[in-house]
């Protein structure tokens, strides 16, 4: 039951999945990241005033986006070239010589794995969570100048019966909502009768002080100017704050909070729901990697089937991430419960992982 029965021989194996780990994140974030910009610097520079400053705060955006999804194909690719080349050297017919078992010879990768997916979990919380968000509101302006608030929506739209409400942006939540740069269209029959706009508007309690108010009658032509108006006295605050939610841009309790609000609103959470817990099985992965890519850490090396077994190794991994894709994408239109979206591929390729690794090494 000593699954270390040597520290350095532990070390030495987590220090080569790590390096290697480290090797192929970084080639497949810039070989990415390069290509990323090379389709959106076109975008970014034909928003006047943009220039190398904002390509640079593009890459800052985006890269933690790459580090984050690509992180479990690096543990991955990691443990697969790690394993090939155990095997390779003879090392681990040294030591099953020793009287290590297959699980034995795995768990230090797997410990490290686990480093790896606590680290991926915090990365994604503080860094690529706020990122996301920010980067989201920087496209929906053109990349124009980037809102200063870290809580904004921008562009947001809301049915007020035959009415449409614009705001370009939001900032703030629950009654301390503010809009700005707000435009009310005014319909009737599917007809247009009058356009409003206004600097700013926000909450009273009951409907909505709207300032620099420009009003323009579709019927007589007429435009008319006011300080203030009172206007929206059926819209609610959680119509512009909950509108667009987008999962990828809230870290785990942010996103918690708004599907408690969207459930006190009555409207559906289940893809949420699933994303929710997909931020826990998803640096969760990392763990799945080294038991996937296992298979190529065993057999003769001289029985030329190295190749292969790394392939089988590349495949079990591959169709886990295609599994996942799948069944997050299930979740979110409602097809799967939430919990069974997120932790169904992981279990079952751990399962597919250990019987692989029981049947032919235990």
């Amino acid at each position: 039951m000593n699954f270390f029965p040597s520290r350095t021989l532990a070390f030495y194996m987590a220090k080569m999945l790590t390096l290697r780990t480290l090797a192929v994140l970084a080639l497949l974030v810039l070989v990415l990241q390069a290509l990323d910009l090379l389709g959106e610097s076109g975008r970014i520079l034909a928003q006047e005033g943009n220039g190398q400053g904002e390509l640079w705060t593009y890459v800052t955006l985006r890269a933690p986006q790459l580090v984050a999804r690509f992180l479990p194909f690096a543990v991955l690719l990691g443990t697969i070239v790690t394993a090939a080349t155990l095997n390779q050297n003879s090392e681990v017919i040294s030591m099953k010589a020793g009287g290590l078992s297959a699980h034995q010879i795995l768990a230090p990768l797997i410990i490290t794995s686990m480093l790896v997916a606590i680290i991926s979990f915090l990365f994604n919380e503080t860094v690529v969570a706020p990122a996301t968000a920010r980067l989201s509101a920087w496209e929906k302006v053109e990349y124009g100048p980037i809102p200063a608030a870290s809580n904004v929506r921008t562009n947001v739209w809301v049915r007020d019966g035959s009415n449409l409400v614009n705001a370009k942006t939001v900032i703030g939540r629950g009654t301390d909502v503010v809009l700005r740069d707000v435009t009310i269209y005014d319909r009737s029959s599917n007809g247009l009768r009058s356009l409003m706009e206004g600097k700013e508007a926000t909450f009273t309690g009951s409907s909505w002080t709207m300032t620099g108010v420009t009003q323009f009658n579709v019927l007589t032509g007429t435009e008319e100017q006011k300080d203030s108006i009172i206007v929206g006295d059926t819209l609610r605050p959680d119509q512009f704050t909950l509108a667009n939610v987008n999962a990828e841009g809230l870290s785990f309790w942010q996103l918690r909070s708004a599907i408690a609000e969207l459930k006190e609103a009555g409207r559906p959470t289940m893809g949420l729901e699933a994303s929710f817990w997909h931020k826990i099985s998803g640096p969760l992965s990392a763990v799945l990697m080294p038991l996937l890519g296992a298979v190529a850490a065993f057999g003769l090396a001289r029985s030329g089937q190295l190749f292969v077994r790394a392939v089988l190794g590349m495949a079990l991994g591959f169709a886990y991430f295609v599994a996942d894709n799948f069944s997050l994408a299930m979740g979110t239109i409602g097809a799967y419960p939430p919990i069974l979206a997120a932790w169904a591929p992981f279990f079952l390729f751990f399962l597919i992982g250990e019987t692989v690794l029981i049947r032919t090494e235990e």
